[in-house]
């Protein structure tokens, strides 16, 4: 496996893989988005490579404002991660983790901390067995006005 660092050239590839994950964004909103986090350096996407067919990404932020659990700042955070179906269950997506992690850990954070959503237990056993503890459950509510 060959991992690399989001670059202009690579945006198709994290598009493919993201839409994937994020089916509610479109191809435009993610182009968008990708091209804003390539320079930045509060962010940071990977791409994993298989004899050049991209197969995962992983995308993780520096979080300022307060992160549910954390007691420090600012914290990182994983914003997504996606393996293709095919390549699972290899620990494509711990690697992808594990280098966010390190991302963070130079820019300063004590604590990488993630989300998913109450019902997604697929995300919650990969989570708790790549090493996070849950910190906190909760319900979103919305009121239109």
């Amino acid at each position: 496996m060959q991992i690399k660092q989001l670059s202009h050239q690579s945006i198709v590839d994290a598009i493919t893989l993201a839409n994937k994950l994020w089916t509610d964004c479109s191809e435009n909103d993610l182009k968008e988005l990708f091209n804003n986090l390539i320079d930045n350096p509060q962010a940071l996407v990977l791409l994993a490579y298989i004899d050049d067919l991209v197969v995962g990404f992983c995308q993780c932020q520096l979080r300022n404002d307060y992160v549910e659990g954390s007691t420090s700042s600012p914290v990182g955070y994983l914003e997504g991660v996606y393996i293709e179906p095919n390549f699972r269950k290899q620990n494509l997506a711990k690697v992808l983790v594990d280098k966010c992690c390190d991302w963070a850990k130079q820019k300063g954070c004590s604590e990488f901390a993630s989300d998913c959503e109450l019902n997604n237990d697929t995300s919650l056993k990969f989570h708790k067995k790549i090493g996070f503890k849950e910190a906190n459950r909760i319900i979103c509510f919305i009121k239109k006005l």
